[in-house]
């Protein structure tokens, strides 16, 4: 699909990179509505992206596209990375209508096959990444982040402590911010973790969620 990937797993017959039962989740929820979400960029996002000087960029769990079309507006070279063909094939649509090139990767995090060390801005925001016994979502994470350059992963605050709801959600199956934090080394600098009230978008999924918890770390060496 593009020079940045290398198959670490057996591709499907339309070039989709992991689990087929993440993909089809997450095909239903999209397909049960016309937008998901607001079509707007993040906020968060927006703000600890203020003072960075625009380099490559992958959004993992991009979604309908509207970090990477933002991105992409402000110069970022952005590799957009979502197991959704349903929501790609809606972020193409937004990104041809404005008018910029974003490489799209249809694939999990963990079987993307992203080359290490290979981008200035590795952004996270609400990412749904499924827990594993090693790590490998916070692993693959940190792996993907140049040298001085810095990862910004997002998510919504409490959720971590949550019980297991009616609908299956459970969140001891996900990865967050704070297992991310517990990996990064001598050679990681932590700009910001800290809890803080969310800039909610109009309209869209997740509205209700009030405040983020927002980890800013760069990668020293």
């Amino acid at each position: 699909m593009t020079d940045d990937i290398t198959a670490t797993a057996a591709p499907t017959s339309d070039g989709y990179l992991g689990d087929p039962a993440v993909r089809a989740e997450w095909d239903s929820r999209y397909a049960d509505r016309r937008q998901l979400w607001s079509g707007q960029p993040n906020g968060a996002l927006v703000a600890e992206t203020a003072g960075l000087t625009p380099g490559r960029v992958l959004d993992v769990g991009c979604g309908e596209g509207a970090d990477a079309v933002w991105l992409a507006r402000g110069g970022w070279d952005v590799t957009a990375l979502e197991v959704s063909g349903v929501a790609l094939e809606r972020a193409a649509g937004h990104a041809r209508d404005a008018g910029v090139d974003v490489r799209w990767v249809h694939a999990t995090l963990t079987d993307a096959g992203l080359a290490p060390a290979s981008f200035d801005l590795v952004s996270a925001q609400y990412p749904a990444l499924l827990r594993t016994p090693d790590a490998s979502a916070e692993r693959a994470l940190i792996a993907a982040v140049a040298p001085g350059g810095v990862l910004l992963l997002v998510h919504h605050a409490g959720m971590e402590t949550r019980q297991a709801d009616e609908s299956g959600f459970d969140p001891a199956d996900y990865v967050w911010p704070s297992m991310v934090t517990a990996l990064l080394g001598d050679d990681w600098a932590v700009e910001v973790d800290e809890q803080r009230p969310r800039v909610v978008p109009d309209g869209g999924a997740g509205a209700h969620h009030a405040d983020d918890v927002v980890l800013r770390a760069r990668r020293l060496r």
